[in-house]
């Protein structure tokens, strides 16, 4: 798949569709998850422009990424939609851009988008930082919240499943459902071990108190 395009001056940049393609998402999905990103104030609102037209008539509109800040935030969609994919994400850039110098290892990749981050940091510290290594003191684990309800995380994410609030598509780790995350109750975020950690926003601390309460499941 070829994911880079020419925009501007031959500038490099990535499609909305070019991420919907590697993540193997549906692009209305992934243009979902820019604009939810971007009301949060994570990332910057990439212009929009006309893909190919379709054999129905319809062309596509699509979020471009371009530049040194397009390529972070892109990134940060990718970890947020899919953490797996992230290091084919920085991988394929940093091919494209830097021929003899490709990360080889999903370690090596993670770093070279931490390390770009912080050359962004540094330059301008408004500038968000890369998801998956951005600092989580707002956000509070499984662990943290049962705490409060003298249980254990483990009976806790038992209850949670009851109540629907993860994915159970996701074999493999605890994946928030779309609705508890859309309301501001919880966060996907990626370890620097580039683990996926469900975590809870104070909202949706009170949300999973109150309503443990409400069901008679704590007291």
């Amino acid at each position: 798949m070829n994911m880079m395009t020419q925009f501007k001056h031959n500038q490099q940049s990535m499609t909305s569709l070019d991420i919907s393609e590697l993540v193997q998402s549906r692009h209305d999905k992934v243009k979902q998850s820019i604009e939810r990103l971007v009301e949060r104030g994570v990332i910057a609102q990439p212009p929009m422009g006309d893909g190919i037209k379709a054999p129905n008539g319809v062309t596509p509109k699509l979020y471009i990424f371009s530049g040194e800040k397009g390529k972070l935030d892109s990134i940060t969609v990718v970890a947020q939609l899919c953490p797996e994919f992230t290091a084919a994400l920085v991988k394929r850039w940093y091919e494209l851009e830097n021929q003899n110098q490709i990360p080889q290892s999903f370690a090596e990749a993670l770093q070279l988008a931490a390390d770009q981050a912080k050359q962004l940091e540094l330059a301008a510290p408004k500038v968000a930082h890369y998801d998956a290594v951005v600092a989580k003191d707002h956000l509070l684990t499984a662990t943290q919240v049962a705490s409060k309800l003298h249980m254990s995380a483990v009976a806790l994410n038992r209850i949670l499943d009851n109540f629907r609030v993860y994915n159970k598509a996701h074999k493999r780790s605890r994946v928030f459902n779309t609705w508890f995350e859309d309301q501001g109750l919880g966060e996907l975020k990626q370890t620097t071990t580039g683990h996926s950690q469900p975590m809870f926003t104070t909202k949706g601390e009170a949300w999973v108190i109150e309503k443990l309460v409400s069901e008679g499941v704590a007291a």
